[in-house]
């Protein structure tokens, strides 16, 4: 499936289903009118981060413009700067008037969990992050939730949704539910050996019933050499992963030959807590993160119109004409 497929926008969108009002009236008003004005519009963010949702709005533009038109972009995934043109867009007003809502949406949302994203992984340094968020979001969203934080920096997430969005295999083995249902880590994770695809890392989580010290050598010996790692979530009620808990379980696989395994710690975990890990030095192979990205604030998105049938204009506060930006690439529709 190619990247235009699998960022087509859905059948409400083109309807304008998800425009507001006012640009549905707008539409209403120019045909009546007679009126198509050929226009400039220029998106810009409110703050710096980090750009994402260009490559649906791309796939948007390509189905509602007409031959003709130009748009001019950053790539996805590029740093961008507060009042920065990301996107601009020349055609006439009357085929692109109902999507403003959509396009100022997807790059809002989408490039505020990549920012998110990017922070996390920035303060992680060489240790890999992988997304856990989709739990946290609308069903309807989250594969662009998991799809922006691969963008923003993340190895990894969850979802078959998001991963196929992403163009990556899910991450994940089993929930603390199945050891429950177990009634033994060991025994769940020995299930999960015997019926699941061998190219899936054997991972167990070990907070569940016992110390996790204690099952994570219970898992490490009954899985041996196949055990990839081990994952703590300890809760809060528990208090949480600690850089102390990591040190002990670390020195507790090697103690007992158990070099390869590695440590995951999730739970809780935001930019904070990983400078926190950083800073101890604490052994960590893998931070799983969720709400830290999936609960970051849109990166607001301004669209204004610069330039009517080829004469600069602009709304009161802003500079008429097109806004010079050498990054931006040209796309012939």
């Amino acid at each position: 499936m190619s990247t235009n497929d699998r960022f087509s926008p859905t059948a409400e969108i083109l309807a304008g289903d998800h425009s507001d009002i006012y640009l549905l009236h707008a539409l209403q008003i120019l045909t009546a009118e007679g009126m198509d004005p050929q226009v400039v519009m220029e998106i810009f963010p409110r703050r710096d981060g980090v750009l994402c949702g260009i490559e649906e709005v791309k796939a948007l533009l390509r189905q509602v413009l007409p031959t003709g038109s130009t748009i001019w972009v950053l790539a996805e995934g590029e740093s961008i700067q507060a009042n920065e043109v990301v996107l601009r867009i020349q055609g006439p007003y009357q085929a692109f008037v109902t999507y403003e809502t959509a396009i100022l949406g997807i790059l809002s949302q989408e490039s505020g969990w990549a920012t998110a994203a990017h922070a996390c992984v920035q303060a992680a340094g060489e240790i890999p992050v992988i997304h856990f968020g989709a739990r946290h979001v609308h069903p309807a969203v989250a594969p662009r939730l998991e799809y922006a934080a691969v963008i923003g920096g993340c190895r990894g997430c969850t979802t078959l949704a998001g991963a196929h969005l992403t163009g990556i295999d899910p991450a994940g083995t089993i929930p603390h539910a199945l050891i429950l249902c177990f009634g033994d880590t060991v025994g769940a994770i020995e299930a999960f050996d015997r019926h699941i695809d061998r190219t899936i890392n054997r991972i167990a989580l070990v907070d569940t019933l016992k110390d996790e010290a204690e099952e994570s050598l219970r898992v490490a010996r009954a899985l041996g050499e196949r055990l990839h790692g081990v994952r703590l979530d300890t809760p809060v009620e528990r208090g949480r992963v600690t850089p102390d808990l990591v040190t002990e379980v670390r020195a507790r696989l090697d103690q007992d030959g158990f070099t390869h395994v590695r440590i995951i710690v999730s739970g809780g975990i935001d930019q904070a807590r990983i400078a926190l890990f950083c800073k101890r030095k604490a052994p960590v192979d893998l931070f799983g993160i969720g709400s830290a990205i999936s609960s970051a604030p849109p990166l607001d998105f301004t669209a204004d119109i610069k330039q009517v049938d080829g004469k600069p204009l602009a709304k009161r506060g802003r500079i008429p004409g097109i806004t010079p930006n050498a990054r931006l690439q040209a796309i012939d529709i």
